[in-house]
């Protein structure tokens, strides 16, 4: 009898798995379909790409250890994300500042579309598609801590971080009925959901663990641009897929990301070139490719909202900014931003989310809102209330799950464990070996 009853519950339990995971009802449009998959497989590759870039401009000896930081959360968040992160920032509605349990174990989501968020596309490829945005964005918090958080702690807040801040904050502007959206906030691709949170956090981050040991004291110098370049490319073209992917489609919004995502980085590296040239003499590569990653950090709120020649100023604009807080305001506040994760994505996205305010047209996306240069000055308020609310919220919840991290482990490692590396003492190897020793 017993043996009866568990294959009748095995029956049934596979039956309702297909029924409601995998089983395919409504429209699907296979042009769109095709199109967001290629688009969330190129911002997968921009996760390494992240860790490429990170691990050369960092220490030799704590090279491995920054890239490992990015690599781990390619693991932890998936896991998180099926559980229920992908469920609280888009399950139903809940008061407007949290999404329900609906989703939890992706329970629902298949290969059928969904009419809230993917009509034309499988709800588990939407899925998918956000959980890369949910990734990179505490891998981009990384860079600043780089060089002295311990591992294991990192890996708690990340946990803890995504949960509370990142996933909150997208159902509040990218959820069915956030409380955000609802104001009218734009941020196509996210400008405030990916980096404006993580740069704040990244400077509570910093100011909390303080300085490196050999801070101001020592040249604390990329150990690979060549490996950093590499990575930068890699995000570049990932970003294709991370902003025109964004409009969900294979249509005019996807192409206009894609043309704007590209012009904006160009612009910017060329000004990032222009005022190091003439600041310091000298035009770096590492500079070069600064640039072209704010530009399109910069682009990414904006991207299906603004014209090309729009994009071409957003562009142009970003790298000044962020050259002069990053060589000047920083170093007059004295933090320890390792990589310069809030100069680069903090201070360049607080710029796209206003230029979003400035540039948005209604002639690019009906769906969207018209800026202040196109007759709605509004825009510009509720879009530096966006930035407002995220940086309070983000950098409140960051000190607090940092705070209570701290009560029960050490946030970072001890000075002798520093001074030999992060890669030896955290991980047991080394990303370059002395033939000599073998």
């Amino acid at each position: 009898m017993s043996k009866r009853i568990y294959a009748l519950i095995a029956v049934a339990i596979t039956l309702s798995f297909s029924m409601t995971a995998f089983a395919a009802s409504g429209k699907i449009d296979s042009g769109d379909t095709a199109f967001v998959f290629l688009a969330a497989t190129l911002v997968f590759i921009m996760i390494p790409g992240l860790a490429l870039f990170y691990g050369g401009m960092s220490r030799r000896k704590n090279s491995l250890n920054t890239m490992m930081m990015t690599v781990i959360l390619m693991s932890v968040v998936v896991i998180q994300w099926v559980f229920f992160g992908f469920s609280i920032a888009f399950g139903s509605d809940i008061g407007h500042i949290i999404g329900g349990f609906n989703f939890a174990g992706f329970s629902g989501v298949g290969a059928a579309p969904n009419s809230t968020y993917a009509a034309t596309i499988p709800f588990a490829l939407f899925a998918m598609y956000q959980l890369m945005f949910a990734v990179i964005t505490p891998a981009l918090i990384s860079g600043a801590v780089a060089g002295r958080m311990r591992f294991a702690a990192f890996i708690l807040f990340a946990l803890l971080w995504t949960t509370l801040v990142y996933d909150p904050l997208a159902h509040w502007i990218w959820g069915a009925n956030g409380w955000l959206k609802n104001l009218g906030v734009l941020d196509f691709a996210g400008g405030l959901v990916v980096h404006v949170s993580s740069g704040i956090a990244a400077l509570v981050a910093v100011l909390i663990l303080g300085p490196r040991k050999d801070f101001k004291q020592k040249n604390m110098l990329p150990h690979s641009i060549p490996l950093s370049l590499i990575g930068a490319g890699l995000l570049w073209f990932g970003w294709f897929g991370f902003n025109g992917g964004s409009a969900l489609g294979a249509n005019g919004i996807a192409i206009n990301a894609f043309v704007v995502s590209d012009v904006s980085a160009a612009a910017a590296m060329l000004s990032w070139v222009i005022v190091e040239w003439v600041h310091r003499g000298k035009p770096t590569v590492l500079g070069a490719l600064t640039g072209a990653i704010v530009g399109l950090a910069a682009i990414t709120p904006s991207a299906g909202y603004v014209n090309v020649m729009c994009a071409v100023i957003i562009g142009l604009v970003v790298s000044p900014l962020c050259y002069t807080f990053i060589c000047f305001v920083k170093l007059k506040l004295g933090y320890d931003d390792a990589l310069d994760a809030f100069g680069c994505h903090g201070v360049g996205c607080i710029w796209g989310v206003l230029a979003t305010g400035l540039f948005a047209s209604k002639a690019v996306n009906p769906l969207g809102a018209n800026g202040l240069f196109f007759g709605n000055p509004k825009q510009l308020a509720i879009q530096a209330f966006g930035i407002l609310v995220t940086a309070v919220f983000s950098g409140a919840l960051t000190f607090i799950i940092l705070k209570v991290i701290s009560l029960f482990m050490k946030l970072r490692t001890d000075t002798e464990n520093e001074d030999a590396g992060m890669d030896t003492t955290q991980h047991g190897e080394m990303a370059y070996h002395d033939v000599s020793d073998e």
